[in-house]
């Protein structure tokens, strides 16, 4: 059975490429999991915020 040499290099490099590919999928959706949490985070801390702004106002009717 004589198989040509370029078969085996077209099969080697569809073996990298679908390796690559993996790769790159991973560590995309890694790095979008961190921006997520990053915008969460902001999120929140403003909500916080709003909230302790919230209770600060309610405060100063109640005073007044």
């Amino acid at each position: 059975m004589n198989i040509p040499i370029w078969v085996f290099a077209v099969f080697f490099g569809i073996i990298i490429s679908a390796y690559m590919a993996i790769r790159t999928g991973k560590e995309e959706r890694q790095l979008e999991m961190e921006s997520i949490e990053r915008e969460g985070e902001i999120y929140m801390k403003r909500l916080e915020k709003e909230k302790d702004s919230r209770t600060v106002n309610k405060e100063r009717v109640y005073e007044g």
